[in-house]
């Protein structure tokens, strides 16, 4: 479990795909010091991915 503070305050939000039911999404935090927090929605008091901004918009540029 992850114990930064941060992310605990962390402005999380879901894809605009998700459906709402609880399934297979991640989330997403970009508001803590210029880096990139992924997560599983499922288990939010897991363990979150972290990206440098620019790695994260290659990322998603390439979606």
């Amino acid at each position: 479990m992850s114990t930064t503070p941060g992310l605990i305050r962390a402005d999380w939000r879901t894809s605009s795909y998700s459906d709402g039911t609880g399934g297979n999404c991640v989330e997403v935090a970009d508001t803590i010091a210029d880096t990139i927090w992924v997560r599983d929605s499922k288990n939010p008091d897991g363990p979150a991915l972290t990206f440098p901004p620019q790695a994260w918009a290659s990322f998603i540029r390439t979606l």
